[in-house]
């Protein structure tokens, strides 16, 4: 064996201290999703890495597929890992809470994507303007059921983007006597809960004109629920504008409509925030990014401008 000189002591040291030659990182973020199964979470997370690559950051990235233990449990291992901020997308907004104050104690910075918690102390909250979100799917169901018609929504009231989307689809019938939500049901934010959820409500409410899903698991879920049942004639309308969701608009379904959020942009903006709190800036407790609204026509609109 060769001796272990002077020069390759010192070429060690430095390799060690540099990460290995390709410079360290200038913060490590600790990210906690909610889901990855959901297409919104996959460029929710595309976003996030593609910024923090800009901004030399390092992300440790888990997903919680919906279970508040283990999303918890995450939590406390980034903040054993001592990392620089966290950055969480809620499976619970108030049950994040305990997750969230062991952050605090350890004066990690805590930032929420998508869903806001409700206990624990949170810098900022960057997400799509959820009451816009179901104010437009509610103006667009006034609009499609001529202000009359009997309606169920296909709720997650454990999230408070949800709790934002369905006080802003009520806002948007209040002026409307005569359309009456008949039904409001917990689908959990999933397509075979929603399934069974839209189910029940099928069954009890067979004069039934249209159903809001929160989110397009919950969306195709009913829209699972409609066909088995066979009933023509009923709307749908969705949220998030998944590629099965528009395929499904574009297959003129019962599916007519869906809330279109941003994803990638909230990814993007997330880490930006966090970069303006490292510099020093002030950032605010909120972040709105923009939503809008699409179906059939408007999807072929943008077929037809990605084409030329």
């Amino acid at each position: 064996m060769k001796p272990i000189t002077l020069c390759t002591l010192l070429s060690l040291l430095v390799l060690s201290c540099s990460g290995g030659g390709g410079g360290g990182a200038d913060k490590i973020i600790g990210v906690a999703l909610l889901t990855r199964a959901h297409v919104f979470y996959r460029d929710l997370e595309a976003g996030l890495r593609s910024e923090a690559a800009k901004q030399n950051y390092e992300l440790i990235i888990t997903s919680a597929e919906f279970d508040l233990g283990k999303q918890i449990a995450q939590i406390e291992d980034f903040v054993a890992r001592k990392v620089d901020a966290i950055i969480v997308c809620p499976v619970d907004s108030r049950g994040i809470g305990p997750g969230i104050r062991k952050a605090n104690d350890e004066s990690i910075p805590v930032f929420t994507a998508d869903i806001a918690a409700t206990e624990g102390m949170v810098v900022s909250h960057i997400a799509s303007d959820n009451v816009a979100g179901g104010r437009l799917a509610g103006e667009y169901l006034v609009k499609a059921l001529n202000g009359r018609g009997k309606i169920a929504i296909i709720n997650h009231p454990a999230v408070t983007s949800v709790l934002d989307r369905v006080r802003g689809f009520k806002e948007a019938l209040a002026s409307y006597p005569q359309l009456k939500i008949v039904a409001d049901v917990n689908g959990g934010g999933v397509r075979d809960k929603a399934l069974q959820a839209a189910t029940d409500v099928l069954q009890a409410h067979r004069d039934l004109d249209a159903i809001f899903g929160i989110n397009d698991d919950s969306a195709l879920g009913a829209l699972d629920a409609v066909q088995q049942f066979r009933r023509s004639g009923l709307i749908i309308i969705g949220y998030d504008a998944t590629p099965p969701a528009a395929d499904a608009i574009r297959r003129e379904t019962a599916l007519k409509a869906d809330v279109v959020q941003y994803p990638t942009i909230i990814g993007t903006v997330t880490i930006k925030t966090i970069a303006d709190y490292f510099s020093g800036r002030k950032v605010p407790a909120t972040v709105p990014v923009e939503v809008g609204i699409v179906d059939k026509a408007a999807l072929e609109q943008m077929a037809a401008k990605e084409t030329q």
